[in-house]
């Protein structure tokens, strides 16, 4: 692909879907760069927390946004996350901060704060960016959308094996009952809810692998591209 052609790809869906591990794969068959847009929102609830600063308290959130060192860097599969050089990755990797990012997500001080910082790390295309609401408010002019989801029932499923795999305790009655909680907070939101951009294409990945997920994706990036 020449430089021109390098498009801005939007990934958007609910937890659970498998967005964060078809961005990653689908940046690295394009070799497109990956910006994960649910870390920031983990990175400002993280901060808040460590500073003593509510989640509902819009102006103290989004003040952590001014002057926001951040970098990704995506290593060995792994799509790290660093915050004025220090690693928060696995920071910002707990059911609190899942929790935490819902939450600050759907303060419209901090969405106002992050939509700059957002449109500038994907400015120059070549990019796959993962998100709720990034072919609706942040890229809708993207060269490429799409909204993945999954049945509740796999969702859940993902989400334990990958709490299990990090060492952390899960069960999965608990975990489909947060994420329909976090489902209905998301979609429900006054400011840039969770919802299908109308030129998206949709894939409902239930039953399909990571790399299946990403060679119906890729086709289509390609054939525009």
């Amino acid at each position: 692909m020449s430089a021109a052609r390098r498009l801005v790809i939007a990934i958007d869906g609910p937890a659970g879907a498998g967005k964060s591990t078809t961005a990653r794969l689908l940046a690295a068959r394009l070799g497109y760069d990956l910006l994960d847009t649910g870390a920031i929102y983990r990175v400002m609830a993280l901060l808040a927390r460590r500073a003593g600063v509510a989640w509902d308290d819009g102006p103290g959130v989004a003040a952590f946004a001014e002057g926001l060192d951040l970098k990704f860097s995506l290593e060995g599969g792994v799509n790290h996350v660093l915050v004025a050089s220090a690693d928060v990755t696995k920071d910002i990797r707990t059911p609190e901060m899942s929790d935490g990012a819902s939450r600050v997500s759907a303060l419209p001080e901090v969405r106002a704060a992050l939509l700059g910082l957002q449109r500038r790390l994907g400015a120059r295309g070549g990019v796959v960016v993962e998100g709720r609401d990034i072919g609706t408010v942040v890229f809708p002019d993207a060269g490429a959308k799409f909204f993945l989801t999954a049945n509740s029932d796999e969702r859940a499923r993902r989400r334990v094996a990958e709490l299990l795999a990090a060492g952390r305790p899960a069960d999965f009655a608990t975990t489909r009952a947060e994420m329909q909680q976090r489902d209905e907070r998301d979609s429900s939101r006054a400011v840039a809810p969770l919802k299908q951009a109308d030129d998206a294409v949709a894939v409902d990945s239930s039953a399909l692998t990571p790399d299946e997920v990403v060679e119906r994706m890729a086709a289509l990036v390609e054939a525009r591209a």
